[in-house]
């Protein structure tokens, strides 16, 4: 079978703000959209919902993030994912300047758990916490020159 990833899907809280952080690491909005009836119930498996969509692309073009905001039923609040936790983890991005995208985060209240580290001198690398505590994995790769 010949296989690939489409993309990673994230509901999130306010869409705006979670477009603005990923736009702002260098993503773009591909499309936008509000989404409800009987496909997307099919689809989601959840009668009756109704949501806002935007799907982004990183520059490379090869990754994409679908985000939604639950319009209808209302969005379920969780405590925000841990680490160490079974389940949807991660969202990972190589950057090129750690530093900068740091800076960037940081603009949107969003700062690394505890520091960053760096692995075997290949990778400078941290977790944030994104917008609607979505855990974001920023490295660099040491080895890349500019």
């Amino acid at each position: 079978m010949d296989i690939k990833l489409e993309n990673v899907g994230i509901a999130v809280r306010d869409l705006e703000a979670a477009i603005a952080f990923f736009t702002d690491l260098g993503l773009t909005v591909l499309g936008r959209d509000t989404v409800s009836g009987t496909w997307t119930d099919t689809a989601v498996g959840l009668d009756g919902n109704h949501a806002n969509i935007a799907m982004l692309q990183t520059p490379d073009g090869l990754g994409r993030l679908e985000l939604f905001e639950y319009l209808h039923p209302d969005a379920i609040e969780t405590e925000p994912t841990q680490p160490n936790e079974i389940g949807m983890h991660r969202v990972a991005f190589s950057v090129p300047d750690l530093d900068a995208a740091l800076e960037i985060a940081a603009r949107h209240g969003c700062h690394p758990l505890r520091g960053v580290a760096t692995y075997e001198d290949i990778y400078r690398l941290t977790y944030v916490r994104g917008p609607s505590g979505i855990i974001v994995m920023l490295a660099q790769d040491l080895r890349q020159s500019d």
